[in-house]
């Protein structure tokens, strides 16, 4: 089949697959004002099978999005707060022991959701971090002698403060690269606030939104954002982006000072599949580089770590890989 024919079927599909994206916007929109952008990476998210990092000042409606989002979905939801003193078991599980029957049974933890919600993990020791970390990663928990596989979809929104650090325990970079997208959410608008004001306003509670699509619709939606068209030219243009991060000088660009680790092959992967989904989002059968450079700056922030030079500078990773986006030639 021509190139131009497959686009066209493939496009055809994702518009009938890809319906439900404004049904769960418009049931988001009756709970949450604005935060469209945060919307759109939570589903990107959750269309690629990727974990998300949020990170926000407290008050932006980040723990009210997810739950809306998994109430909109028919999905199990989870909200654990991450705290000092939080153990393994607290979130995995534990065997419990029965003196009557002298056996051990299985007590499962909280992590067995669809999405679950671990609120300001960096405040939890890192014994708990990887406990989590190794469930995003594997998809499973052991618990004791028994392995037990997680349900589809799942899918791990963890959030962190850029305030209050005292006391917290920061991600280390390899595990934070287990992220897919690293979101950094910021204040609404003076008029999205004013609705804000508008609604939530009072003390009655706010009415539950009803479900517009189940796991299932997730599940065959990440079918075909894998049957996404991306050409050759686009595929080439992300391994650039990524190779600029690493060899920035080969790319005429001089940054070499200012970045100590450059992005991860997971950082491929990631855009370009990311890239498939946010095609999917618009309504495309067919990456465009605009795809690319819309996620990419949440695909990669977290994966160049900088130097000491660029923070002296006053340079932020965000910066550098802006300025990566700008110089590559785009196809």
């Amino acid at each position: 089949m021509a190139v131009g024919a497959q686009v066209k079927e493939i496009s055809e599909k994702v518009k009938q697959q890809s319906s439900f994206i404004t049904q769960l916007h418009e049931a988001i929109g009756q709970v949450i004002v604005g935060q469209r952008y945060m919307v759109d990476r939570l589903l990107i998210g959750l269309l690629t099978r990727g974990h998300v990092l949020i990170e926000g000042v407290p008050g932006l409606a980040k723990t009210l999005t997810v739950k809306t989002l998994s109430d909109a979905i028919d999905t199990k939801f989870q909200r654990l707060q991450f705290t000092p003193d939080l153990l393994p078991a607290d979130l995995i599980g534990t065997l419990i022991y029965n003196p009557r029957s002298g056996e051990f049974s299985v007590k499962k933890g909280p992590i067995f959701a669809n999405i679950i919600l671990a609120d300001e993990i960096n405040r939890a020791p890192a014994k708990v971090q990887s406990a989590l970390l190794e469930a995003m990663q594997e998809r499973q928990v052991s618990i004791g002698d028994e392995t037990f596989g997680l349900d589809e979809p799942f899918l791990v929104l963890a959030t962190q403060n850029p305030v209050e650090q005292e006391g917290t325990y920061p991600l280390p970079e390899a595990q934070v690269d287990r992220f897919m997208l690293k979101l950094n959410v910021d204040y609404p608008t003076k008029t999205e606030e004013r609705e804000i004001m508008d609604r939530m306003a009072t003390t009655q509670k706010l009415a539950p939104i009803e479900s517009v699509i189940t796991p299932e619709d997730i599940v065959a939606a990440r079918e075909v954002v894998d049957s996404i068209y991306i050409d050759d030219k686009i595929k080439d243009y992300i391994v650039d982006i990524v190779f600029a991060t690493r060899e920035p000088k080969e790319f005429g660009l001089d940054l070499g000072d200012f970045i100590e680790y450059g992005a991860s092959p997971r950082a491929t992967i990631a855009l370009a599949i990311t890239s498939k989904a946010n095609a999917f989002l618009e309504g495309r059968g067919y990456v465009t580089p605009q795809d690319v450079k819309s996620i990419g700056l949440d695909v990669l922030r977290h994966r160049v770590v900088i130097t000491y030079e660029a923070e002296a500078e006053e340079l932020t990773s965000d910066d550098l890989v802006q300025r990566i986006f700008d110089h590559v030639e785009v196809p």
